[in-house]
């Protein structure tokens, strides 16, 4: 086996959308994958554009310089779709020669980005074109051991596919249940449920900053503090909250966030820094969940005033009603609230153990191959 042109296997294809009988108009990125695109066609003459079907490829030979990734992508699609006509569709001229799946994993490779970005023209788009990136040569096996290639890393694509489509059974479960909350009886005015805690960093053993995002997480601070006094910074504990008031309206988030680390932390003294009264009447992450719904940005953002930095003040945001359920309600929300985190992390864990695989099977069959001199 040796190393072979590409554009022996492979050719272009143009077909065009002229009775407009396809609408789903997609683009592709740097990951190599297909996304709805952003473009305003209300003006476009849609039947100009490109039709690209399952196993073929879409293929944009600018910026392959600029961004150091050839961006070509799979069309996996059991519907046709629309693709931009500066795109070129490309599909294999035989698969019981050549694999399109096998093709797309040769080109998931960072060395295969890195030798496009190489051999990119100096335009000013730095582009690979057509021509050019036929000339590439890989690895072509036997097409049984393409087969087993793409076997494998497709069983393991489905595996986390599988997995991360049970997050979203978790998800509903989750939104349902807060939801039903809203048809109880029992609803409760912040103020009854929380109060406000003001411990400084006197002694300034605490050094670790941090901020609070409009995605409701702690983040490093940005600020420059090399002469600040750390002193009257706030000190944040475990399952206490941060608030910021400000721009509220602006953002439409209530910028809230429960501490859930150990070791305390500091904040800004702009921040507040409040705490649950009776962790055996509402548990703060039970709160915190109440928080992150977007109904309740929502509503902060509808009371929050009409000052230039549209803020939501303590004593308007502690007027807000909260449904409390019974404690073991609460207790049974929270568990599944940490499943689905806990099944969050481990998707992401699996999806970075596959990313790198293409490149550990392709090293396989570079292994078998003779460089072609």
């Amino acid at each position: 086996m040796s190393y072979k042109r590409i554009g022996d296997y492979i050719r272009l294809v143009d077909k065009r959308n002229k009775d407009l009988a396809v609408t789903n108009l997609l683009g592709i990125n740097i990951t190599k994958n297909f996304m709805p695109s952003v473009a305003n066609t209300s003006e476009s003459d849609l039947s100009k554009y490109k039709i690209i079907r399952k196993g073929q490829f879409a293929y944009s030979a600018m910026q392959v310089g600029r961004d150091e990734t050839i961006r070509l992508a799979l069309y996996a699609g059991e519907n046709p779709a629309i693709i931009s006509p500066a795109y070129l569709v490309i599909e294999v001229k035989d698969e019981n020669e050549f694999l399109p799946e096998y093709m797309m994993m040769w080109f998931h490779r960072p060395e295969s980005d890195r030798y496009g970005w190489f051999i990119s023209d100096s335009s000013v788009r730095a582009s690979l074109e057509w021509e050019r990136f036929c000339e590439i040569q890989i690895p072509i096996p036997d097409i049984d051991e393409q087969r087993k290639y793409v076997a494998l890393y497709n069983g393991l694509l489905t595996n986390q596919k599988t997995y991360e489509n049970s997050l979203a059974d978790l998800q509903l479960i989750c939104n349902s249940s807060m939801d039903k909350l809203k048809q109880i009886d029992n609803h409760q005015p912040l103020s009854e449920l929380v109060q406000l805690v003001d411990n400084r960093n006197k002694i300034k053993t605490i050094s670790n900053l941090l901020g609070i995002n409009v995605c409701k997480v702690f983040m490093p601070s940005k600020a420059n503090v090399g002469e600040t006094d750390l002193s009257k910074y706030k000190i944040v504990q475990k399952e206490q909250f941060a608030y910021s008031a400000m721009q509220v309206g602006r953002d439409e988030t209530v910028r809230v966030v429960i501490y859930s680390y150990d070791e305390p932390a500091i904040i800004s003294p702009a921040y507040l820094v409040f705490e649950v009264i009776d962790k055996t009447n509402v548990l703060p992450e039970f709160l915190m969940l109440w928080f992150y719904r977007p109904e309740f940005n929502r509503y902060g953002w509808f009371i929050s005033d009409s000052s230039v930095r549209a803020s939501l003040e303590w004593e308007r945001f502690k007027e807000i009603k909260i449904p409390i359920p019974d404690i073991k309600i609460q207790e049974a929300i929270v568990t599944i609230y940490h499943t689905l985190e806990t099944r969050k992390r481990i998707n992401e864990q699996l999806k970075n153990t596959i990313k790198p695989l293409c490149p550990v099977l392709m090293k396989g069959v570079v292994g078998k191959c003779k460089i072609k001199q």
